[in-house]
């Protein structure tokens, strides 16, 4: 029965990882409700400071902001790539990477280099794979997302644009749309287009009045702008880590579900083998009684 004893392990080993899949699906679960709730409360915030920031810009249309110019000079675009720590979450990193993949090439075929700020550990060791520079990186940010984390290395790269350094910056993360759909997004972020700042004509109506600017009118709008990209960045890290938790919890009950199938053909194959054993068995004592009697 050597045979069935390594079933017996095989079951035994898979029995142990359904109950591993299974414990970190209700740890997902836990997680996505609180993922879900933190990036929804976070949406009121970047559609109020769209609005404000809307309203200034048209106020005062002789400025124009570094933050809305388009030199185009340099030849370089960076990417802020928001991808998970961790794994075991389907093809959640897998697909934005490979949009992020499509977009550089695309970028590349133009003429044009690449930068990137990494945010998590699976972006930043893709980034490093391809060859792609990291000017800066954001790591190891937990389940809850913290901005003070993020300032530093998204400042980096904001400061490299207003120098010029960098033309246009894009934002690469994972949309949360439902907990069974996540969706991979590539989006431009700096310089911020008009569109993106475009009222309703109600919204126009409840903030029809001017501003008065302390000290200038630059240093309040240039702020105010810096403030709407990281809110920006912000909300991104937020939908991807909600996507995440909805992407692991699926994957890891699709990893449950298949562990029980697994469970069931190794007991069917074992009982199959058992049971030809003992018919083995039966056929030689048979035959060894029906020896001595003959």
């Amino acid at each position: 029965m050597a045979v069935g004893k390594e079933i017996r392990g095989k079951i035994k080993s898979v029995e142990n990882t359904k109950k591993i899949t299974k414990a970190m699906e209700m740890v997902a679960a836990s997680k996505m409700r609180k993922a879900q709730d933190r990036m929804r409360s976070a949406r009121p915030y970047s559609d109020k400071i769209r609005n404000i920031t809307a309203n200034l810009s048209r106020a005062n249309p002789e400025y124009k902001s570094p933050y809305m110019r388009a030199d185009g000079k340099s030849g370089i675009d960076g990417f802020v790539v928001v991808t998970t720590d961790k794994g075991l979450c389907g093809g959640l990193n897998t697909n934005v990477l490979r949009a992020v993949t499509n977009k550089m090439r695309e970028l590349q075929d133009r003429g044009r280099k690449a930068e990137a700020v990494a945010i998590g550990n699976k972006g930043l060791g893709f980034l490093n794979r391809v060859g792609v520079k990291v000017v800066s990186q954001a790591t190891q940010l937990g389940d809850m997302p913290q901005l003070e984390k993020l300032i530093g290395p998204l400042k980096v790269m904001l400061d490299a644009f207003v120098e010029g350094k960098v033309d246009a910056v894009y934002l690469c993360y994972t949309r949360f749309i439902n907990t069974m759909k996540q969706e991979p997004v590539v989006e431009q972020l700096l310089p911020l287009q008009a569109g993106a700042l475009a009222q309703t004509e109600a919204e126009k109506a409840a903030h029809s009045w001017d501003y008065i600017y302390e000290p200038d009118p630059a240093s309040v709008i240039d702020e105010l702008l810096k403030r709407y990209v990281e809110a920006l960045i912000y909300q991104a890290v937020a939908e991807n880590m909600a996507s995440e938790q909805s992407a692991r919890m699926v994957a890891m009950k699709a990893a449950t579900d298949n562990a029980g199938t697994l469970i069931n053909e190794l007991k069917l194959i074992y009982n199959k083998t058992r049971q030809a054993a003992i018919t083995k068995e039966l056929s030689e004592i048979v035959s060894g009684a029906a020896a001595i009697s003959g």
